[in-house]
């Protein structure tokens, strides 16, 4: 398998367009890269690929990679989509693929349903683009000789659904991770979680690589920054540092590790910093935009 990381960063991107915070007023120098909103793209044959979420960059995204530009007059090598839950971050790209070229788009019946309700999405035309319904745990093709399956993780729904009361471990299908296996290695894409549980931890037992939810460092990073009133596991992300961060609990996984999905106020942008340090002496990459990764 071979990925190409579109985009490294949490929802609002690295630097976020309204964030004056020191690791965006740092991008925005040039002093650290900046990050496009969270998209992992997968192939076996560098010809046809799969994107896993199709961020609001998406279109930036396969620009800056010369293996997603078209071969023809109208082609595209994206073979198909696949959705890992109904954020805004993760969906609204769909809408930058609306020309009339054909994918499959899969997700669950939940994650098509919030689609479904929003009419916009009917733009992206279904007589064009297959919306697939995946089960949950039940195998399917994503590309030809690529198996896929999803699972719930811990989640919750997308903010723009969230009701008076918000429920931020919900198990099902509004909130799913990736399996994916080309029958020799096994890769698992969990950008969003808000807990590692038993369950889960044992299902990564057979992963090669794994990219993980790394939004947050600490659970009241936004609050202690001033740019936010929420903490980690109330927008549904489990933090990395700490004795119940991921970091520890995923500390036995044999696999490749690396994270995604990083808000702009984590410390472990940072290159030089203690938090980056700690990461890769715990034997973990940080993603970053136009990373490859072959497995």
């Amino acid at each position: 398998m071979r990925f190409l990381v579109l985009g490294a960063s949490a929802g609002g991107g690295l630097p976020q367009w309204n964030c004056g915070c020191p690791n965006c007023r740092d991008a925005r120098s040039g002093k650290i890269a900046a990050a496009s909103q969270s998209s992992l793209a997968v192939s076996l044959n560098g010809r046809d690929w799969a994107v896993l979420n199709t961020s609001p960059d998406i279109r930036g995204q396969m620009m800056a990679c010369p293996a997603m530009h078209p071969r023809d007059l109208r082609d595209s090598p994206l073979a198909s989509v696949l959705l890992t839950n109904g954020d805004i971050d993760h969906i609204a790209g769909l809408l930058s693929l609306r020309e009339q070229t054909p994918f499959t788009l899969y997700a669950t019946a939940e994650i098509l349903q919030v689609l479904a309700e929003n009419r916009v999405f009917d733009a992206v035309n279904a007589e064009k683009v297959a919306r697939q319904t995946v089960r949950i745990d039940a195998p399917f093709a994503l590309l030809p000789g690529l198996t896929a399956q999803v699972f719930p993780v811990p989640g919750k729904v997308p903010l723009f659904m969230e009701g008076e009361t918000v429920q931020t471990d919900l198990v099902g299908e509004q909130t799913v991770g990736v399996r994916l296996s080309d029958g020799d290695t096994v890769a698992y894409y969990i950008p969003g979680c808000a807990d590692v549980t038993a369950d889960l931890l044992a299902r990564l037992a057979d992963a090669d690589h794994l990219f993980f939810d790394g939004t947050l460092w600490t659970d009241d990073e936004m609050v202690r920054a001033g740019t936010g009133a929420k903490t980690g596991r109330r927008m549904g992300h489990i933090s990395i540092s700490g004795s119940e961060g991921s970091m520890a609990r995923l500390a036995g996984l044999r696999a490749a590790k690396t994270f995604i999905h990083i808000n702009n106020t984590n410390p472990v942008w940072q290159p030089d910093g203690p938090e980056r340090a700690q990461v890769h002496a715990a034997g973990w990459t940080v993603a970053a935009d136009g990373m490859e990764i072959a497995t």
